[in-house]
């Protein structure tokens, strides 16, 4: 097993004539949780639809544990490990809190053909699926809110539930795509104990894209910055905060 989570080599990506990534390269330590950021445009959002297989790449190799996912597809992620969540929220909006948990432990079910007629185990292993499902939903702070219709649920809400459902697939890697956007300092905060939470009590490795600066400096142990498609600049937090060529590119000169 590599102690390297996740990485990627040279990533290129072509829109016709635009070139959205250039030969980005990065690396997850397994057990860290990671940042990248950058300008709006610069290539965050394609560089996880590479990772996560849902958009190829021109140019370039992505890695899980040191095994090359090339020729994966999206539903081989997950089951290798790797869950993601996305910068716009895709829930099943009329469907309880649970439902849509439930959706996410899909991979997890066995033979399709055993769960529809509760053959065998399968009554068994649908109840220890929802009893994983009110675990996620209490530490996300949800059990209030399993019965009720996703639809209902504020904006910060909704965010929580699409974390619950990603790790209802239990996942040892997850890559979050701005989870806190539209979210209010306290959901905000909330969240951002829950990531760390994650990362210290269940070992989760965190790939993170986030605007929110205060809490990427808090959270992370290293970051990459992309700029125009390409790597700027990577270190820790701090060694990122003074980098001369990221104030200028995206942080400006106000210090949080």
């Amino acid at each position: 097993m590599s102690d390297i989570a996740l990485s990627c080599d040279q990533i290129s990506v072509n829109f016709g004539g635009v070139r959205a990534c250039n030969q980005v390269s990065l690396s997850v330590p397994a057990g860290k949780i990671v940042g990248l950021i950058g300008p709006n445009g610069a290539g965050k959002t394609t560089l996880f639809n590479v990772l996560t297989r849902f958009q190829p790449q021109s140019e370039g190799d992505v890695f899980i544990n040191g095994t090359n996912v090339n020729r994966h597809k999206p539903h081989d992620m997950i089951r290798i490990g790797m869950a993601r969540t996305f910068q716009n929220i895709n829930l099943f909006k009329e469907q309880s809190t649970l439902d849509n948990i439930l959706i996410g432990s899909h991979t997890l079910v066995g033979n399709p053909i055993a769960a529809m007629m509760w053959l065998g185990g399968a009554r068994k292993r649908e109840a220890g699926l929802i009893r994983r499902a009110e675990e996620l939903a209490e530490m996300l702070h949800l059990t209030r809110e399993l019965d009720n219709a996703v639809g209902n649920l504020s904006y910060g809400y909704q965010k929580r539930v699409e974390l619950a459902r990603a790790l209802a697939a239990e996942p040892n890697l997850i890559l979050l795509d701005e989870p806190v956007a539209g979210c209010n300092d306290e959901e905000t905060a909330d969240i951002q104990n829950i990531v760390r939470s994650l990362n210290e009590q269940l070992g989760i490795t965190v790939l993170l894209v986030e605007h929110d600066m205060s809490m990427v400096m808090k959270l992370c142990d290293y970051i990459y910055v992309i700029n125009f498609g390409s790597n700027l600049a990577q270190g820790t937090p701090k060694e990122v905060r003074a980098n001369p060529e990221v104030i200028s590119a995206y942080l400006g000169d106000e210090e949080d």
